[in-house]
């Protein structure tokens, strides 16, 4: 039988596993400087708290857990799936961090302290067509401020994601919009009631330009009159403040609108007292087609690889009434591990030496210089040196073979008269210098090498 695994999954070796902790590592560092507290959610959660919170196109992506037993004993299969599905499968696999989150804090109110700062790392699943950057099962790493309507909170997540993206060495792109303006577009072409439709078609412009948006308009049931009064939103150009100021021009007598673009501008206004190294931008075709969102929308592009969105979040102002707790406002942002991965593989942004199963390889010669190995290795990594010995006394060219697959930058060469003397030669696999010294100078070779 041929091993494989499911479309759209992936197994990681170990320096795969090296890199992804260098980007999980360098995300956690970052929300834990600005104050946020881990949590975990399991993998799967009850159906009904996942259904209807994606919107349709995200209902229909998530993977759903078949009831264990005699499930289709009472089941009608003549009815419509949507009322088969919840009789099969009382569970799924979650889709995204935030609305399990929303199910944490309803079920541990009492637990927390509000304005709570929550950060998950962990793997989410979508039943979606594998492509490149485009994976089923993919990490998430989110970072939410949950009972606030403050914009300072919207603020710190820009000024996160700068941080974040600075350290990985990335060069990006945060764009930034309101859902009100959105909602606002809607009412202001007579179509409140197609904002979801609008939203999700505009939210694909880039990826398939102006002409199918508007053919997939068409498709959602917009008129050509509500579709042409969307040009002035498509033609929008000029700087952040000049789109602000027409936009201001196109609201007027709209409040929603006006409300969207007044909260646009305390933001950009809050970013600019302490301005960030990436360039942030207004894009009103920014629409972000999850359905829970209220307030300010987010997604960040990497400016120098042909890449999705490779971070994005937005404010939503009663996520957690559905569960029963209203009034209670939060915002948050998710980078996307998987695509930064691609991303930084792609520029060969990896810091050198990263994957290393060790610093150094000890050669086994025999019992005898085994047994003084033993003890060299053990103060090597009790200073913090991450060192192996070879296990077996096999011959030098299938040791140094070794070496060499596994990358490992330093091989020690332990003989009788290394034994005798308490040395150790040393051979640098990188320049083919060898050097012998004593054990206890060893570390302060390797960490200045």
């Amino acid at each position: 039988m041929k091993c494989s695994i499911p479309k759209g999954t992936r197994d990681f070796l170990p320096v795969e596993m090296a890199r992804r902790n260098y980007i999980f590592n360098t995300i956690k560092d970052v929300f834990e400087a600005y104050g946020f507290e881990q949590i975990e959610t399991p993998a799967m959660e009850n159906l009904s708290t996942l259904m209807g919170k994606y919107g349709e196109e995200g209902d229909k992506l998530l993977f759903k857990v078949l009831n264990s037993g005699d499930f289709m004993k009472d089941v009608d299969f003549s009815a419509d799936y949507h009322k088969v599905a919840p009789q099969i499968c009382e569970r799924g696999l979650r889709y995204d961090l935030t609305v399990p989150f929303a199910r944490f804090v309803v079920q541990h109110r009492d637990e927390l302290a509000f304005p709570f700062r929550r950060y998950q790392l962990q793997p989410v699943w979508r039943a979606d067509r594998p492509q490149k950057g485009r994976y089923r099962e993919f990490y998430q790493c989110d970072a939410d401020m949950i009972g606030s309507e403050s914009l300072t909170n919207e603020m710190e997540l820009v000024q996160m994601i700068d941080m974040v993206f600075s350290r990985l060495g990335i060069n990006v792109t945060v764009k930034v919009n309101n859902r009100k303006v959105l909602a606002g577009i809607a009412d202001m072409i007579g179509a409140p009631d197609k904002l979801v439709d609008i939203t999700v078609a505009i939210d694909k412009l880039d990826k398939i330009g102006l002409e199918n948006v508007r053919a997939e308009l068409r498709e959602r049931g917009l008129s050509e009159d509500h579709i042409n009064a969307l040009d002035p939103i498509f033609n929008l150009s000029g700087d952040n403040n000049a789109k602000l100021a027409k936009l201001k021009e196109i609201f007027l007598g709209n409040e929603t609108g006006s409300k969207g673009v007044e909260e646009l501008e305390q933001l950009f206004s809050l970013i600019s007292v302490d301005p960030t190294a990436c360039f942030v931008e207004l894009d009103l075709t920014l629409a972000r087609g999850l359905n829970y969102y209220t307030g300010a929308i987010f997604e960040v592009k990497a400016n120098d690889v042909a890449m999705g969105s490779i971070c994005g979040g937005g404010r939503y102002d009663n996520l957690t009434g559905i569960f029963g707790m209203p009034g209670v406002s939060g915002v948050g942002i998710s980078f996307g591990a998987d695509r930064i991965y691609d991303v930084l593989t792609e520029l060969g942004k990896f810091p050198q030496g990263i994957g290393e199963a060790a610093k150094v390889l000890f050669i086994n010669f025999g019992e005898a210089e085994q047994r003084y190995c033993i003890s060299c290795v053990t103060k090597l990594r009790r200073a913090g040196v991450s060192a192996i010995m070879y296990p077996e006394s096999a011959k030098m060219k299938k040791q140094m073979d070794y070496a060499n697959r596994k990358g490992v930058p330093f091989v020690a060469f332990v003989g009788e008269k290394e034994v005798a003397d308490s040395t150790v030669t040393l051979k640098d696999m990188r320049s083919g210098e060898q050097t012998t010294m004593a054990v206890g100078e060893v570390v302060d070779y390797i960490t200045k090498h």
